[in-house]
């Protein structure tokens, strides 16, 4: 497979080329079918037979056969890039395409008073300053590679109707506009190269609802529709109902997201699909029913694991893997999830003056996460020109710094018997994770982490003299029977331990061996 600058693109090792689901819709369009005709969703009404049948079916007790694989469960930390043409006026955040078309929003007149009037001046004028001129794929991987991220995901198509991959569906694409490059298909290869696995990302479904169209705004203008869509009246959300839409999408739409969804599968073969919140949208339901038996089917014939992440209601819970966006679940999960959040706390794309997370910050809810059985995916908005802001990479440094020395009791672990003990707890649910900003932790503080016989107890402060763990004190319910040796992560000095009646008792050496957390290891 080519991307838009005619170099392969590495292919999962047990890849077999087939005839794919989106050859076959190509093959049908040039033939002068219309999408509605297509048999894209041949088992809605159960009246049609698909035919590309295998493992999985688009109901939701043959989609509950899915298992996350064991890649995942194992990699605990990824990172994820949110990259678009609103980096160009940087300004508010991420969703400064829609905020400008926003009468009430202070965007609008910011725009107005930088750019001129939205009718002149429109977000697709920003698309011919989205140059990405020093963009380097090769060092985004190797950033987040040392950083000790395992698995990388590239935002795909955004709520703002761009693409930043080799559309067939679209011309406005990043490969045929702006930056003239396939940035999901260039960075395909190079997270293949340096043995990371691949994420996509897909925003679509809100893009219905995204913009306004109103007399004096470019989007009403109808040469403009493969970027804003076609127009038609609002569709706000309903109060209270995260991605539920006042008026649902056309079908057209969602053939179309349907369609997109394919053509990321097919063209780039990711091993981790992310959908945003928005596609909760009940008339989608078919659709991500149909979408994720594609996808599981044509993995297994690639004898590839992958996962697809979902918010809110979106799938069941054996169905896909649950994500919680900015946010924490309260205690360990019974099922694999993941927490997605940027390195800063203003927008997830990149702004001028943003207000960075510390890296202190970023290990504790990262130490966690794994301790409840998750996975953290750290965001970060590179700039217009392709480069990653300065503040971010020093905290993906140090983030490779603490990985180095304690990733034993991060990579491959599964939780314990109780996730952790100490004073400080992080808060559950989507949107939760401010409660990690700026809190006090002290050596009471401790997360669990588990790999056979082996118990990791992560402190989240230094003790000056001595560690306690009540957790793993002999009359403890959860204590071991034996301990054999502790150790501390970074350390090879032996230590002095004593497990009593109310705790397991470890004499700290004199020097710490690394800043934000501390690792032990006990063996028994």
């Amino acid at each position: 497979m080519l991307a838009a600058t005619g170099t392969e693109v590495p292919l999962p090792v047990n890849m077999k080329r087939t005839w794919s689901r989106r050859d076959f819709m190509k093959a049908a369009l040039r033939g002068g079918a219309t999408l509605a005709a297509l048999p894209m969703a041949s088992r809605f009404g159960g009246a049609e037979i698909s035919p590309f049948p295998g493992k999985y079916q688009a109901t939701w007790d043959s989609l509950s056969q899915y298992n996350v694989p064991d890649w995942f469960r194992d990699a605990k930390f990824g990172a994820w890039t949110v990259w678009g043409p609103y980096s160009v006026p940087a300004h508010d955040n991420e969703w400064y395409p829609r905020n400008m078309y926003v009468r009430n929003n202070p965007v609008f007149e910011w725009h107005r008073q930088h750019w001129g009037p939205q009718s002149m001046f429109g977000y697709k004028d920003f698309i011919p300053m989205f140059r990405g001129e020093h963009w380097s794929p090769e060092r985004w991987v190797e950033t987040f590679k040392n950083a000790g991220a395992k698995y990388f995901v590239q935002i795909a198509d955004f709520h703002d109707g761009f693409p930043m991959y080799d559309s067939d569906l679209t011309e406005w694409t990043s490969a045929k506009m702006g930056p003239h490059r396939d940035v999901v298909g260039e960075l395909a290869r190079e997270v293949r190269n340096q043995g990371l696995k691949l994420g996509v990302s897909s925003h679509r479904a809100f893009h219905w609802s995204f913009y306004p169209f109103e007399e004096d705004f470019d989007t009403s203008n109808p040469l403009y529709a493969g970027l804003y869509g076609p127009i038609h009246a609002p569709t706000p959300l309903i109060d209270n109902q995260p991605g539920q839409l006042v008026q649902e999408p056309s079908p057209e739409f969602m053939q179309d997201w349907y369609a997109r969804c394919v053509e990321l599968v097919d063209k780039y073969h990711p091993d981790l699909f992310y959908f945003d919140w928005a596609n909760e949208a009940q008339g989608l339901l078919p659709y991500r029913k149909e979408f994720a038996a594609y996808y599981y089917d044509w993995a297994d014939r690639w004898e590839q694991g992958v996962v697809i992440t979902y918010k809110y209601q979106a799938y069941p819970r054996h169905a896909a893997l649950l994500d919680f966006e900015r946010g924490l679940a309260a205690s360990i999960q019974p099922l694999p999830w993941q927490t997605d959040t940027s390195v800063s706390w203003k927008s997830w794309g990149y702004i001028d003056n943003d207000s960075f997370k510390s890296t202190a910050e970023i290990v504790h809810e990262l130490i966690d996460i794994v301790s409840k059985n998750g996975n953290l995916l750290l965001s970060v908005g590179p700039k217009a020109d392709g480069t990653l802001p300065e503040e971010a990479e020093e905290i993906y440094r140090n983030i490779g710094r603490w990985m180095d020395i304690n990733g034993e009791a991060i990579y491959g672990t599964r939780p314990w018997r109780v996730y952790g003990e100490g004073p400080a707890t992080l808060a559950g649910g989507a949107f939760s994770e401010s409660k990690v900003k700026r809190m006090s932790f002290t050596p009471q503080d401790i997360r669990f982490t588990r790999r056979d016989d082996t118990i990791y107890a992560i402190l989240l402060a230094w003790p000056a003299h001595e560690a306690k763990i009540k957790e793993l004190g002999k009359n403890s319910e959860n204590a071991a029977r034996r301990i054999s040796n502790v150790s501390l992560l970074g350390n090879a000095s032996k230590l002095h331990w004593h497990q009593g009646p109310e705790a397991l008792t470890i004499r700290t050496p004199e020097k710490k061996p690394c800043d934000y957390a501390y690792a032990f290891k006990i063996e028994g």
